[in-house]
């Protein structure tokens, strides 16, 4: 059963992700950016409304963003234990705290929740991701950076930024829609496009991989990675259980917990002048390395 279930997600992540990189390799090195673009704008926002259509929706489903928020504060608690003993320069010790506390819980993220719990609990992962992740990246994440740089940190201008986010606007939409009635084909043709979007995502992240070409700064990120993919979810997922949560969605919010460091650390590692570098390193090896960790989050789930 296990098994089957790797085999269900390695597949796609495997295959998908492979086609980026090769195909990075012969396409103009601009492509990426407009794919991420065109992501961003319209694939996303679609795949939102797209798999919100039925899902199961409760007042329940705040439990996701409060535990987002719990995986990003104790990311950033365990980081800031571990910097009490480490003697690396202020820009480092900043990009750690971003590669420890927020994961890509939505280009990768998405996937991995539809492919190996299901569209029915999509809506876990959409609160998790866009009321947790995003916020925490580009509010707290930017506001770490900012203020460590020495610059005046405006609130209104990450407030202007995350309202101008799509997928928070497509997100409200799809739950205003999710119920109601579509035509066959549009209904079919709608989630086709969905689908066609996340495999698009596994590509993209593929391309940005291969457009890495710096792995050093290995001990800061081996040590970021610890603290994100295996402290912060193992202990997330074991709060969770005893608390009474299980079951389906107990799975989803553990796979978003356990998540690669997000894409967003090197954009604001880049931004503020941290350590992109570091940054780089850790999101590459910790992409690498989901590989290994799922596995053990669908056993510790699986009950």
């Amino acid at each position: 059963m296990l098994i089957s279930k790797l085999l269900t997600i390695y597949t796609p992540l495997i295959g998908w992700t492979g086609v980026g990189w090769i195909a990075a390799r012969f396409l103009p090195a601009s492509i990426p950016g407009y794919i991420g673009k065109g992501l961003f704008w319209v694939g996303v926002p679609i795949g939102i409304v797209a798999f919100l259509r039925h899902a199961q929706v409760s007042w329940s489903l705040w439990i996701a963003p409060a535990t987002a928020w719990v995986a990003i504060l104790l990311g950033i608690l365990l980081a800031g234990v571990w910097l009490q003993r480490s003697r690396w320069s202020s820009q480092t010790r900043i990009s750690f705290m971003l590669t420890s506390m927020v994961g890509n819980t939505g280009y990768i993220g998405f996937p991995v929740s539809l492919i190996l719990v299901g569209q029915q609990h999509f809506a876990w992962a959409v609160f998790y991701d866009l009321l947790g992740s995003t916020l925490g990246a580009y509010g707290l994440g930017v506001a770490l950076a900012a203020r460590s740089h020495q610059e005046e940190y405006v609130w209104t201008q990450t407030m202007v930024t995350l309202a101008s986010n799509p997928a928070l606007w497509s997100f409200w939409v799809g739950l205003l829609v999710r119920d109601a009635p579509l035509p066959g084909w549009l209904e079919t043709s709608l989630r086709t496009t969905a689908w066609m979007m996340v495999s698009l995502s596994l590509i993209l992240i593929g391309m940005r991989l291969s457009q890495l070409r710096s792995l050093k700064s290995i001990q800061p990120a081996a040590m970021s990675l610890m603290i994100k993919m295996l402290l912060v979810p193992l202990i997330v997922g074991g709060g969770l259980w005893l608390a009474g949560i299980t079951g389906a969605v107990h799975r989803v919010l553990l796979l978003q917990a356990a998540m690669p460091p997000a894409f967003a650390s090197l954009v604001i590692s880049e931004a503020y002048e941290r350590d992109p570098e570091m940054a780089v390193t850790a999101i590459a090896i910790g992409c690498l390395g989901l590989l290994g960790t799922l596995p053990i989050w669908l056993w510790l789930s699986s009950g």
